[in-house]
């Protein structure tokens, strides 16, 4: 996978003019779906810092019920926890996994950070086994630097 590309194409569509904060976020979750061939789901949850949940933002892919995730529930909850970038290679195998799909195989959640304090996250579901390697890590915390300025 060429991430250098994608990252380039993601950058470019920032630096357009007007962008605002739903717009920019949906079209670079539409940019990672459509480029990426193993996000089969591609999302970003907000911290509201007032419940202490995440809220479903902008995303790309099946509809789902989990529009509303606790702060330390699921790999989401638990990466607003952390503050730490989480892959879950097999879902199965995870006790404090929140099933979306039964087609979902595999999880990576990275956090967005402003001024080092968590405020968001990239959520990416695939439906193909053991998929994310470091390059998907590292590409993303990348993405999500980009982001940060939305915030």
């Amino acid at each position: 996978m060429d991430f250098k590309n994608v990252f380039d194409k993601i950058r470019v569509f920032l630096e357009s003019d007007n962008l605002n904060k739903a717009d920019a976020l949906k079209g670079v979750m539409e940019i990672l779906k459509e480029k990426v061939y193993h996000y089969d789901w591609v999302g970003v949850y907000e911290l509201d810092s007032i419940s202490k949940n995440l809220q479903l933002g902008p995303f790309v892919g099946k509809d789902t019920d989990h529009v509303v995730i606790p702060v330390g529930k699921g790999v989401c909850g638990q990466v607003a926890e952390s503050n730490r970038t989480m892959i879950v290679q097999d879902v199965k195998q995870e006790s404090n996994y929140i099933s979306c799909s039964i087609d979902v195989q595999a999880e990576i959640v990275v956090p967005i950070k402003k001024d080092g304090v968590f405020v968001a996250e990239i959520d990416i579901d695939s439906n193909s086994p053991s998929p994310f390697e470091e390059a998907d890590k590292t590409f993303l915390e990348s993405v999500a630097d980009l982001l940060s300025c939305y915030y």
